[in-house]
């Protein structure tokens, strides 16, 4: 089991200078103090192994939640909860997404109990869309967002309570 802890300011600075490949470079932050800030603002708790090293973040509510989702109309089911994560670059594409998405979703699941669960996706992210239908979610809803000046298709998906 992972420790989770209510994200503090020395892990949302870490995770702020993550940087992804192409063409998960969109998920990058820059590090910037608005970055941590937003990273601190209760919505999110970091995620480590069972070593203490940092691995990851879940989050949940309205930091879970894409700008061009509003226009969409996805957010207007509130019998859901929105759910978002980030796993360490270095950790990406080595199979461990299902575990720590099922982690995530348990996290989720004693926080919010008796609810659904709501998450969006960059459509061209495939491998995290497999992740996310391995462990029950079903594409509902494409919609375009704004992201960092381009113009970006993203996948609406549910988790049934």
């Amino acid at each position: 089991m992972k420790r989770l802890n209510r994200m503090n300011r020395e892990d949302a600075a870490i995770i702020a200078e993550w940087q992804y490949s192409e063409p998960y470079d969109l998920y990058s932050m820059d590090g910037s103090e608005e970055n941590i800030a937003d990273l601190i603002n209760g919505d999110y708790v970091s995620a480590r192994d069972e070593e203490g090293n940092l691995i990851g973040f879940y989050c949940t509510g309205i930091s879970a939640r894409v700008p061009g989702g509003y226009e969409a109309g996805i957010y207007e089911d509130d019998s859901l909860i929105d759910f978002g994560l980030g796993m360490k670059p270095e950790l990406t594409g080595q199979g461990r997404g299902t575990h720590f998405v099922e982690e995530g979703m348990a996290y989720a699941r004693t926080a919010f109990p008796d609810r659904g669960t709501r998450l969006v996706v960059a459509a061209f992210n495939l491998r995290a869309i497999r992740t996310y239908e391995k462990v029950g979610f079903r594409q509902t809803f494409i919609f375009t967002s704004p992201i960092n000046g381009h113009e970006t298709d993203f996948v609406c998906m549910i988790k049934e309570a």
